[in-house]
C-alpha cells in the first residue's frame, strides 16, 4: 500500500465519519490524489449524509455511520449533549440552552429525527424530545472531534441567527 493510501486510511481511522473536504484539507492533499486513493480502499465505507460525503472503517453500521455524519456539527452534538442532560426537554428548552434559534434546531432536528438518533413525541400540543439510543449515541460523541472549519461554520450559522432573531423582535 502506498504512503498517502495508508495516511487516508490512518486519518478515517482517527476520524470516522470525516467528509471529504476535512479529509483533504486535514491531509493536504489535492482532491484528485484524494478521491484516486479512496478508490482503491476497497473496506472503506462511503455514506452520504446531508449533501456531504462521509468515510468510515469497517465495523460501523448505517446507524452508527449517520450518526458519526450528524454528530460532525458542533449544532448537532450540542443539541444531543442537552437531551441527554435534561432527559426530555421540550424544543424551546433546547433551543434556549443550546443559543440557537428555533428554526435552527428544527433544521438540525428533522436529520436527527429521520435518522433514529432523536424522538420527538407529542402528547396532545405538548412536544418533547429524548435521545432514541442514549448510550450508543454518548458512544459516537467520544469519537467525533469537529475540525476548526467545521467549528467556525456552525458558529457563523449561530450568529446569523442570533442577529435575525433579534431584528424579528425589534
Amino acid at each position: 500500500m502506498s504512503e498517502t493510501r495508508a495516511r487516508i486510511r490512518r486519518e478515517i481511522e482517527r476520524e470516522p465519519g470525516i467528509h471529504f473536504r476535512a479529509l483533504t484539507r486535514g491531509l493536504e492533499l489535492a482532491t484528485g490524489q484524494v478521491q484516486y486513493h479512496l478508490g482503491r480502499l476497497e473496506d472503506v465505507r462511503v455514506e452520504r449524509v446531508n449533501g456531504r460525503t462521509h468515510y468510515y472503517p469497517p465495523g460501523y453500521d448505517a446507524w452508527e455511520r449517520t450518526s458519526l455524519a450528524l454528530l460532525r456539527r458542533e449544532t448537532a452534538r450540542d443539541i444531543v449533549a442537552t437531551l441527554y442532560d435534561a432527559g426530555e426537554p421540550r424544543p424551546d428548552a433546547v433551543a434556549d440552552r443550546v443559543g440557537i434559534a428555533r428554526s435552527t434546531l428544527e433544521h438540525h432536528l428533522d436529520g436527527l429525527v429521520a435518522s433514529d438518533v432523536v424522538r420527538k413525541q407529542r402528547d396532545g400540543n405538548r412536544v418533547t424530545l429524548s435521545l432514541s439510543r442514549p448510550e450508543a449515541t454518548v458512544a459516537l460523541l467520544g469519537t467525533v472531534e469537529p475540525s476548526l472549519a467545521e467549528r467556525l461554520t456552525d458558529r457563523f450559522e449561530r450568529l446569523v441567527d442570533g442577529l435575525l432573531e433579534s431584528s424579528e423582535r425589534d
